[in-house]
């Protein structure tokens, strides 16, 4: 099939029309652009101005319908999002009332946006809030961490936490779901001295809730890490027959790691160890365990040695 062969000038009209066909096109997008238009855009809401003596419920979804007047370029590029992404209503009306109107806050509601966007009305207009009497309760407050140490390095005592517990208010009901608040996890990595940190507690779900503080100092006591034998004497439990029982050995090994500062202090007498007569006479096993009843907080047991112990029962 031959092709149309055009001269230099045909080709030179030909991309002119096609340029001045795409400026045209250009045009008209640019204008359409330009012109406004009511889309609508979903954006959540942030409640403030809490109502000081009344605890409340909100009684449908805290995301709502915008109607947003906007250029087309929001309406293409922003993909019906609204900037910011949440807005802020007031609910000091709640004193005296159990429902906020949007059209009476559309005015500061606007401010909050981008000048060239305008709310016209939002769904609902209306939020309905159930009520009832704050209540105060104070809980005491759960560290999560995520820590890692240096070889031989460890917690070398009772982490701090200031303050201990945090103060909440709102319904009984929902107070009464509450009996810790955690933080935020608190990542800490390489550890090898005590070390201290600021933590935010955990991000408040509940509406209806506040708290305070909002925030907690953490001071992690760390150490080195050695460790350490004593010998114990152990104990017989459950002998409800008093038999007498010899023991070998009378005495175990227990080895365990212990702060350095601590060494000196954690001895023989910090430890408790027992043989539980009750496996021979319910399970009659011809050896027993060694079991460890009382251990220092905050040193590692590393064995025990024996782990059982044999026995000879005198009738």
């Amino acid at each position: 099939m031959p092709f149309i062969k055009l001269t230099k000038i045909e080709r030179k009209r030909i991309i002119v029309l096609i340029t001045c066909l795409l400026m045209a096109i250009g045009a008209w997008l640019f204008l359409a652009l330009n012109n406004k238009y009511v889309y609508t855009a979903k954006t959540v809401l942030v409640y403030k101005n809490f109502p000081q003596k009344r605890a409340f419920h909100a009684l449908q979804s805290d995301t709502v319908d915008l109607q947003v007047e906007g250029t087309g370029w929001q309406l293409l590029f922003a993909r019906l999002r609204v900037k910011p992404q949440s807005i802020s209503i007031s609910l000091d009306k709640l004193n005296n009332r159990n429902f906020i109107l949007f059209s009476e806050q559309l005015y500061n509601v606007n401010r909050q946006l981008e000048t060239s966007q305008k709310i016209i009305s939002v769904k609902p207009d209306t939020l309905y809030f159930d009520f009832s009497e704050r209540t105060v309760k104070r809980v005491p407050v759960k560290l999560v961490s995520n820590f890692n140490f240096v070889n031989q390095f460890g917690i070398s005592n009772d982490i701090e936490i200031i303050p201990e517990y945090v103060t909440l208010s709102g319904p009984e009901q929902e107070l009464e779901k509450i009996k810790e608040w955690p933080t935020d996890t608190l990542a800490l990595k390489n550890i090898q001295a005590s070390t201290g940190a600021r933590v935010a507690m955990a991000q408040n779900k509940l509406k209806n809730v506040s708290i305070f503080p909002t925030s907690a100092e953490v001071k992690v006591p760390v150490d080195e890490f050695t460790e350490k034998t004593v010998e114990l004497p152990l104990t017989i439990i459950n002998n409800k027959e008093y038999y007498n029982v010899k023991l070998y050995p009378k005495k175990i090994k227990v080895t365990f790691q212990v702060a350095l500062s601590r060494y000196q202090q954690i001895d023989e007498n910090f430890i408790d160890a027992v043989v539980d007569l009750s496996e021979w006479r319910n399970l009659n096993h011809n050896q027993l365990r060694v079991k460890i009843t009382r251990f220092p907080d905050y040193c590692k047991l590393v064995k025990i040695a024996p782990a059982k112990i044999d026995f000879i029962i005198e009738r």
